[in-house]
Formats: structure tokens, sequence, C-alpha cells
């Protein structure tokens, strides 16, 4: 690319920073191998949705894109392993999330599927004109191959060590650990997690979208042009793509599940899941355009179009370099002015992990948490990972409820709703003469949309959502410095312009808080009965917008307290999936060498119940015990200190080798040995009898 070519690129940017005519706002495609959970309403759903929510108030032209991404091998494995279909693989899971997205009031204008007809039509139109401009690398090269499954391995289903951090985890794509971008042939001691084998290397045919040719074109349009605007873990990560130096990437699979490659000679191979699902914007986009009667183009292809993408740490590479190598080499196509990703969200101080069931799960949580989707837009909102991973808790998620939501912003409302039917009928009052401290807090409250905003434009929604809790604050403030309560038997003139005030601010948190707490917004307008038509710039322009003469509504619970019983249970959820893990993943003992019947006849045991116990002096690890063996009172030490009090164990039925040859511990002689296994978590459990009425010195056999 010429130098005068990429400075005009350069301005253009800039240009759409400042004054675009529409938003095309698009969400990551979630994978419909299953369902939604808190990881992605963190990293991409409710920041975009706020975002789109906050442009359509302020009069924006908005087309908010997102859909499920339905190809892939994880599909068809997904599929052998419940026994159905692809085709009913991708029914189940996009029913699920598309119903989670509608109940949690994520305000998408066109949710669609790489399964439709559309897509398959555009994505196959795209790669044909790339193909026929000569934008690809037609290759035979030599790729994993798994024989005992008789197919390509694709890049997910091998894991192996890491060759840069010597992860033993890594993918064949990216190695989580470290973030490195991989290919599957870089991986050492590679082993397919379809069948365990080590997987082969035979050639194949496949087409490669070069990314060389494009490296100084990204460089100048991500790390110059975009270097003050973009966030920096995505600059970061760009850079150390581009300091490792761009590779050709296949575009095309050897798989049974996708969109087939439009050539001929491509019998049995597919578009790359990575190459087909980011052109399911552009093919979700066309949807909404035909079913709205608008032209679709304008979205995609003029230069006063903003495009944003939000996006997940994981998908940085393919929305900063891939996805706009291929728009770049079309030709007709605008490219991304921002991808404000996010990091990752831990839940109580572990990785999620959908595999481990390690999730809050969207449609679980609305099950057990009717009507409060805001409490958790709320909670994953004030504690996003914007600049770094960071951890979910429950008691975090109660906490922010009942000290913030309930606290702060419901209680205002509710003192101001409650004041104005008590003292006017629910009508607001007219407001008397304002006094300096009236005309300091409204001039307050106009500046916030002017400082949400600016936190907003620059993809700071934590911050953003701060603000918006500081205007319930302001209102808390005044109401408590003001005591209308008292003053109303004094000088009830005054209280008229104080309630007046509240009001107002009360008013405001109806339109501010839309894009963050929707359904609060909404419970908000009932409560107030305000004007549905007030946009986000009315805070900042009017001081009417609840006018005096109006009659609000009767209060209500905002956000009821969360108890400790609620959150326990989600807790106690979790821990019970910690032990199933730890049982899944508990390594079995190979077996010992083959024993004779003579051998094992050799063996008496016996059922027993300690009578005594008591620990070992000077030694943490053991307690002696007097064990009632049916044939004899006899002392054992056992090595269960760590695991068991002296109290806890007296009364404990027990098996007990009663013919194991007296050895002396620490001076004392043991005449036996007690049988014990371990539990998930590592923890000692007596084997014993689980039948009632077995007597001491019961032989088992």
């Amino acid at each position: 690319m010429h130098s005068s070519e990429q400075d005009s690129d350069s301005k253009l940017f800039k240009i759409m920073l400042e004054n675009p005519k529409r938003y095309t706002i698009t969400a990551a495609l979630p994978y419909t191998n299953g369902p939604i959970h808190i990881g992605h309403l963190a990293g991409v759903y409710v920041p975009s949705d706020i975002y789109a929510r906050y442009l359509r108030l302020q009069g924006n032209d908005v087309a908010f894109i997102c859909g499920s991404d339905e190809h892939g091998v994880a599909i068809s494995m997904k599929a052998k392993k419940e026994g159905i279909t692809p085709q009913q693989v991708i029914d189940k899971y996009d029913g699920i999330i598309r119903q989670s997205f509608i109940d949690f009031g994520i305000s998408f204008d066109n949710y669609s599927r790489t399964s439709s007809k559309i897509h398959h039509d555009t994505a196959s139109a795209f790669f044909r004109k790339l193909y026929d401009n000569g934008d690809f690398i037609e290759e035979v090269t030599e790729q994993l191959y798994d024989a005992k499954a008789d197919q390509f391995l694709a890049d997910r289903f091998v894991t192996g060590t890491c060759p840069k951090c010597d992860n033993p985890e890594a993918y064949g794509d990216q190695c989580e650990k470290c973030g490195s971008t991989l290919n599957a042939t870089d991986l050492i001691n590679p082993k397919s997690t379809i069948t365990g084998d080590t997987p082969i290397l035979k050639s194949t045919k496949h087409w490669f979208l070069p990314l060389d040719r494009y490296d100084d074109f990204l460089k100048e349009w991500i790390l110059v042009g975009h270097a003050k605007d973009w966030k920096a873990n995505v600059l970061g990560q760009v850079k150390s793509w581009l300091d490792d130096g761009l590779k050709p990437r296949a575009v095309t699979r050897d798989l049974d599940w996708g969109i087939d490659v439009p050539v001929e000679g491509a019998e049995g191979k597919k578009l790359y899941v990575w190459f087909d699902a980011p052109i399911g914007y552009i093919s979700s986009t066309k949807e909404w355009a035909a079913k709205e009667g608008k032209d679709w183009e304008p979205y995609w292809k003029d230069a006063d179009t903003k495009l944003v993408h939000f996006i997940g740490k994981d998908n940085i590479v393919f929305h900063c370099i891939i996805f706009p190598a291929m728009l770049k080499a079309e030709g007709s196509y605008i490219l991304p002015d921002n991808v404000p990703a996010n990091e990752f969200l831990n839940l109580e101080g572990n990785k999620l992990s959908t595999s481990k069931n390690w999730a809050v799960w969207l449609h679980e949580y609305l099950q057990d948490f009717p009507d409060k989707q805001d409490v958790l837009r709320y909670a994953l909102t004030a504690n996003a990972p914007e600049t770094k991973d960071n951890d979910f808790t429950w008691k975090d998620f109660q906490a922010r409820n009942n000290n913030e939501l309930a606290a702060i912003l419901g209680n205002f409302i509710n003192r101001v709703v409650v004041l104005t039917n008590k003292y006017y009928e629910g009508i607001v009052p007219q407001p008397m003469e304002f006094t300096e401290v009236d005309e300091q807090t409204l001039a307050e409250l106009k500046a916030y949309p002017a400082v949400i905003s600016s936190s907003i434009e620059r993809y700071r929604f934590r911050e953003a959502q701060g603000e918006l809790m500081n205007v319930a604050r302001l209102g808390n403030k005044y109401l408590a410095d003001e005591e209308p309560w008292k003053m109303v038997k004094t000088n009830p003139e005054r209280v008229r312009t104080q309630m007046y005030v509240a009001l107002q601010i009360a008013a405001a948190l109806r339109i501010l808080s839309e894009p963050f707490l929707p359904f609060t917004a909404c419970k908000l307008s009932g409560i107030l009965k305000t004007d549905l038509d007030l946009n986000w710039n009315s805070v900042a322009t009017r001081s009417d917008l609840i006018p005096a003469g109006h009659q609000i509504g009767a209060a209500e619970i905002l956000f009821a307290q969360i108890e400790d019983a609620e959150i326990q249970k989600q807790i106690d959820k979790l821990e019970a999936t910690k032990t199933a893990n730890k049982m899944e993943a508990q390594v079995v003992e190979a077996q010992k060498e083959t024993a004779t019947f003579e051998d094992f006849a050799k063996i008496d045991l016996r059922v027993g119940t300690i009578i005594e116990a008591e620990k070992m002096p000077k030694a943490n690890k053991l307690l002696v015990l007097k064990v009632d063996t049916g044939i004899d009172v006899r002392t054992i030490v056992s090595g269960i200190a760590e695991h068991f009090t002296p109290e806890e164990v007296i009364g404990k039925r027990v098996t007990v080798l009663v013919n194991l040859a007296p050895r002396a511990l620490r001076g004392v002689e043991s005449e036996g040995m007690l049988l014990l296994a371990s539990d998930a978590q590592g923890k000692l459990v007596f084997v014993n009898p689980d039948a009632e009425g077995v007597l001491n010195g019961a032989v088992i056999c």
C-alpha cells in the first residue's frame, strides 16, 4: 500500500469517530454447542447492549447485530456424543440461547443463524469473490489426521504441549495459558481429543488467506491510526501477532459440517468456521434490513458508518487481523472503528469452564432469580473485566444488590414516591423559589448525561454505571440535607420545591438508567408515569422532566433484599460441581500384581468398633485406638489424625485386618490395620458395613 493511501485511510477513520451517520454494532456470535454463561455476558453481551441502548436514547440510527454460530467440527462431535444430528444440536442450543437473550433483555435488532440460507449464500459469495480475485493461495499441506476416527482434526480437537510456554494442555489454535496463537502442527506431543490417539500427518489441499500481504496495512491502520483510541489489551495482542510475523491462514477445512467450499475440486471441504462466522454479521444485517425494508449496504459499506465489534479476549486476533484482512481483500467494506474486547471473567476464584460445568448459566439464573435481570447486569458491569481478568462471586453479587441497588437507588426512589403520595396525593407540586442548593443540585444533575456519555463512548461501562449511581447518591444527599419530613411541619411551602427537585432527579434516573438497568427503567416509567418520548439529552436541557401537576403512581420495591439462603444455595451448587469434577478427574491407581486365592485366603478381615481413641504424643498424624474386634479388644495405631479427631471416631464401625503381624510405632505395639478410602476431596472415609445388625467379629469374605 502506498503511503498516500495509508494517510487517507487514517484520516477517514478519525472522521468516522467524530460524526457517524449510523452505527453497526456486532456482538460475538455465540457457538451453539452449549448455553450462555456469565462470562459471555460480562465480556460481550451486557457492554454491547449498554452501548446500543445508549445510542438509541440519543436518537441514533443503530443496527445491533448478532446470531448463532452453528458450523464446525465441535457441532458434529456434540451430535455424536448426544446421539442426535448436528441440525438437532444447533436447533436445541439456538433455542436456549435465543430465549435467554430475550428474557435477559439484550436488545438485538436482529439475531440470526449461520445455518440460514441467507448466510450460506453470503459466505459463499464472499469466498468466491476473493477466489476470483486471486486473493487465496492454494496449497497441498500435511495436516493432523486421526486414523482411528478417520478424519482430519480441527484445531480445537488437538491438544499438546505449547512450544512457547510448555503448557501441556494447549489447543491446536491457541494456548490459553500464554495467549499465543498456534497451528495444530506446532504442538509438541499432539493428541486427538476425539480418540486420545497420536495423530498422523496426511496430505490435503486447502485455500489460504495470505495475511502477510496485509502486514503493512494492519500496522498502519491499527498500531498508528488507532494507537490512542483502542484498548491497551487489544493493541498489545495485535502488536504481538504482527511482531511475530503474519503467515497465510487456511480458510477451508476437511469437515463434515458447515458451508461447502464453492469451487471445483473442493468436494468434502467446508469453509473454516472462523472465515464463515464473522460474515454472519453481514448476513444477519441483510436479514434485518430485508425485514425492515431498508438497504443493508450503508451499514457495512458507507464511510460515515461506525462499525464496532464487541468480543471477548480470545477472539481479538480474528476480529482485528483476520476479518479486517478479509474485508480489505474484498474491497467494498468498511473496517471496524473499534474492537473493545474485554478480558476473562473468573467464577469464585477459578477460571470459567463449560466442559467442567464451572459456570453460572444464564437460563438457570433466570429461573433461580426471577425478575432480577438487572441485578445480574449491574453486578457484571460493576465488576466487568475491562482491562484485566476479574472475578464474579455470589457474595459480591448479593452485596451489589443489597448495599447499592436497594440501599442507594431503590431507597431514593422509594422515599421520593412515598413522600409525594403522602404530601400531595401523588401530584408533582408546583415549586416555589429555588435556593442556591436547589440550583446547584439541578445544575449538577444536568451535567451527568455528558459525564456518563464520555465514559460510554470510551467503552468504560463500569465507570459509566458508577456515575449513574452517583445520580442516585446526589438525590439521597439532597433529601438527607434538606429533610423535607421535618420541614413539612414548619415550612410546607419550602417542601414543595424540595420534592419538585427530588422528583426531577427521579425522572432523570428513569432515563439515564435505561442502558444499564432496562427493566428498572421500565418499572420507573410505570411508577412515575413519565413521558417515554424523553431522551438522553432531555436530562441536560430540561428542568421539567416531570412537570408540576403530573400524577405519579404508587411506590413499589425496585430491588428486594437477597437473603443469605439464596446465595448459599448457589454456592452449594458450585461446591457440588467442584466435587463432581474432582471425582471425575481422580486418577485410579493401577491394579497391583495378581494375587492367588491362597494369598487372599490368608487375610482375615473382621468387623469392629472403635471404643477408645487418643492422639499419639508428638505425632501429628497418629491416633492410638482401642478396637473391639469381636475376638478381643486390641490396640491399633492408625495414621488418620489429620482427618479425624479422637472424639469423632469413638463408636465408628470399622473393617480390621486382624492377622497383620504386630508392629511397634513410637513405642506402641499396633495389632492390626483399619481399612479406609479417600473421597474426591482427598479426605479419608472408613470402609464399613452399611447394614444394621452386623456384629463385631463378623468375618468379611
